[in-house]
């Protein structure tokens, strides 16, 4: 049994009260900083210690991991250098909404004024990425600022909260240990919003739901929405992106706002009333010329049953309640016919993956330029969790694949991974790898930024060779079986449709990682 001694540290303290608020996983990229952390780590063995060989593998690994253990872990980052490096996969579970706590070593207070090496501006790197930003001042209330940023970080809507960690602080005695401190729960229902709610589904005009995060997390949830989309008439969108969607045979099968921006504008133009639960009213991801920002129609009405900070699933409980709706049973999407042997393409990868999938798989989506075709596999397959890039900045699958099965090792995890975004992060196959994860990277190899050269005829260039070669990753061609092999991963690249299919199967049967490397 490890009991709490009488004299600690700060760091120490920071760990056993982290601990005895639920936090029992810290994802790290240490430095001398942080050997204070590294020791109480060591000593106090509460918690579980990932190392990722980046910055970026290892809050993408956080987010990963509370996605689908509903909760945070700690990230143990070196100083402001280690931070930036962190901080485009922060960028993405800041705009997932995940809960997480970032511990940022500094140097020693009485260090600070010297200027050194690796010193800069801690605060001013943490700010634009995180909700919560302190540091820490004395080992006495050490813990107690870690808890008050557990707590942010916990509170509804989650979000990510950054303590800095001085290392004297953390090695100096007089740690002492701090209670949970009381989470933000979820907003009240607003009666007013509800009847608006009402209004709109009573009306003569077309009426969207548009709805998000823990909506979208939840069967029960789902089937209620469905339960309102039959008896009022109304239509269901997701977001464009989410953190994560119970999908496959049994749950609501939801349609997403598409990501082109014509498609997009097409998709909404007929509604004259738009219902968010849980959800920002959409916009595009970039400006373009003679485009609008906005995607809803200027004349349509958007009511908030639910913001961000809401409950959504109670929110939709009471507009059932007033539209007289019971929970729907879903109808399941049939499974597309096997695939013919023949080259992977983009027609016929949704239908190889649809009747690959294993049961109760957790599907990591960075499919980038393939991500339309592939995301109706979600619905015809065996039940199923999809996470998806939220934020817009590449090099997150991986990591994110990390992180879930850590969360939850007893379940397949299957990434689909652009091939130019992998390179950004592929160090996440050796955390893989060194945790013995039951992860399959399925690399889809068309050896380009392909979305971008889209992008570029959106602006209206018509992009000639100087151009495409920026956006083609060719000369070298990158070998992703190699690269695997050389961090711990077997793999194998696939041609044929057939042999997909069999390699996914074959791969999430097996303990361990591994990766595919499909050629498009």
């Amino acid at each position: 049994m490890n009991t709490t001694p009488k004299e600690m540290n700060g760091a120490e303290s920071v760990v056993r009260s982290l601990h005895a608020g639920g936090v029992d996983v810290c994802f790290a990229n240490p430095g001398t900083s942080e050997m204070q952390f590294v020791d109480a780590l060591d000593r106090t063995k509460l918690m579980r210690c990932v190392l990722g060989l980046f910055e970026g593998v290892v809050t993408g690994a956080a987010d990963g991991y509370a996605r689908m253990a509903g909760k945070p872990a700690v990230t143990l980052l070196h100083l402001a250098p280690g931070f930036a490096n962190a901080a485009a996969n922060l960028h993405n579970a800041r705009k997932a909404r995940v809960p997480m706590l970032n511990l940022v070593g500094d140097h020693a207070l009485r260090h600070q004024q010297y200027d050194a090496p690796l010193s800069a501006d801690v605060e001013g790197a943490c700010a634009p990425f995180s909700d919560w930003v302190r540091s820490g001042r004395d080992a006495g209330s050490f813990a107690a600022d870690a808890m008050a940023g557990l707590a942010v970080a916990k509170g509804k809507p989650n979000r990510i909260a950054s303590l800095i960690a001085p290392a004297d602080i953390g090695w100096d005695a007089g740690g002492k240990m701090a209670g949970v401190v009381a989470a933000d729960v979820p907003a009240p229902l607003d009666e007013d919003a509800l009847n608006a709610a009402l209004k709109a589904l009573e009306s003569d005009g077309k009426t969207v739901i548009l709805a998000g995060d823990s909506v979208l997390e939840s069967p029960e949830a789902l089937a209620i929405l469905q339960g309102i989309a039959e008896k009022s008439g109304a239509d269901i969108l997701a977001p464009t992106s989410n953190r994560r969607m119970e999908r496959g045979h049994g749950r609501l099968a939801v349609t997403k706002v598409p990501y082109p921006i014509n498609d997009a504008i097409a998709c909404l133009a007929p509604y004259a009333s738009a219902i968010l639960v849980e959800a920002a009213a959409p916009v595009t991801f970039f400006a373009y010329p003679g485009k609008p920002s906005l995607l809803l129609p200027e004349e349509c009405a958007t009511i908030t049953l639910a913001g961000l900070g809401g409950d959504g699933p109670a929110a939709l409980a009471a507009l059932a309640d007033r539209v007289g709706a019971k929970a729907a049973k879903p109808i399941d999407t049939a499974l597309p016919p096997v695939p013919q042997t023949g080259a992977i393409t983009l027609k016929n990868i949704a239908a190889a993956l649809a009747n690959a999938l294993p049961e109760d798989a957790i599907i990591i989506d960075e499919a980038v330029s393939a991500g339309g075709a592939l995301f109706e596999a979600g619905d015809c397959a065996a039940p199923n969790s999809w996470l998806a890039l939220t934020g817009g900045s590449i090099g997150i699958g991986i990591p994110l694949a990390a992180g879930a099965a850590i969360a939850c090792p007893d379940r397949p995890v299957i990434t689909l991974q652009a091939d130019g975004s992998a390179m950004y992060t592929l160090q996440g196959l050796w955390t893989q790898a060194r945790e013995g994860s039951n992860v399959t990277t399925i690399i889809l190899a068309n050896r380009a930024y392909e979305i971008l050269k889209g992008e570029l005829h959106n602006v209206g260039a018509q992009p000639g060779p100087d151009a495409l070669s920026m956006l083609n990753l060719d000369r070298p061609d990158l070998d992703f079986v190699s690269l695997a092999k050389g961090m711990g991963v077997p793999g194998r690249r696939v041609e044929d449709v057939t042999e997909l299919m069999q390699a996914i199967k074959d791969a999430a049967k097996e303990p361990g990682p591994y990766l595919i490397e499909a050629a498009l």
